[in-house]
């Protein structure tokens, strides 16, 4: 049986040494590449396909979101594991819109890193028990955003009016969603549009008229 290949983006060399010697430690896994930042994640998923790419979130120049929207957009096929510090409920979903099968937390113990590996492969999703939770909440609440509301709006332009109706600005969406303020604000105008308003304001009013957001 061929073994899993995996590509590590981490800019800490010592987590990432760790990394590397965890999955050559393990007879069906095998290091098909290493990145340290945004740019050189997406460029060695690219040239290498790996199997499964174990994406941390803050990297320098081009974040780890961003990285992931590139790979699964370029190549669907590849599974992202989400491996990072952070566990707020910004970046998980971030990282799960971007297109990530799974998000563990740097402070996973080896055999929990393997098993999501594993399931990430095998075309599962896997989330350590803090980031579960917050998933499982999040999907608990009644978060109306049914598909027939408002269906001249795209996905982006969909996740962007959620936000503006929960009061963020551009730049906090931008943030969010880790697109350009220019973009953002581009697709704000063509909600507007779309939904024959004038401003935030009446967007607000639309959506949550609307039940798009409570």
């Amino acid at each position: 049986m061929e073994p899993l290949r995996i590509l590590i983006v981490e800019d800490h060399p010592l987590f990432r040494k760790g990394l590397r010697t965890l999955i050559t430690g393990v007879d069906d896994f095998e290091v098909a590449g290493e990145a340290s930042d945004g740019e050189q994640a997406v460029t060695a998923a690219l040239e290498l396909l790996p199997d499964v790419v174990l994406m941390d979130l803050q990297l320098p120049g081009q974040s780890g979101i961003n990285a992931i929207r590139e790979i699964i957009a370029a190549s669907p096929t590849t599974k992202v594991l989400v491996v990072t510090l952070f566990q707020d409920d910004d970046s998980v979903f971030a990282a799960l819109r971007a297109g990530a099968r799974g998000y563990i937390l740097k402070d996973a113990d080896e055999a929990e890193l393997i098993r999501a590996i594993r399931s990430i492969a095998a075309g599962e999703s896997l989330f350590s028990a803090a980031v579960a939770s917050r998933v499982l909440a999040y999907f608990a609440q009644t978060r109306p955003v049914a598909p027939q509301i408002f269906p001249s709006l795209t996905d982006r332009e969909r996740d962007i009016l959620y936000l503006l109706a929960r009061g963020k600005s551009n730049t906090a969406i931008a943030t969010e969603l880790s697109l350009s303020v220019k973009t953002i604000a581009n697709n704000v105008s063509n909600i507007f549009s779309k939904l024959q308003v004038a401003d935030r304001s009446e967007a607000i009013v639309r959506a949550r008229d609307a039940g798009f957001v409570s």
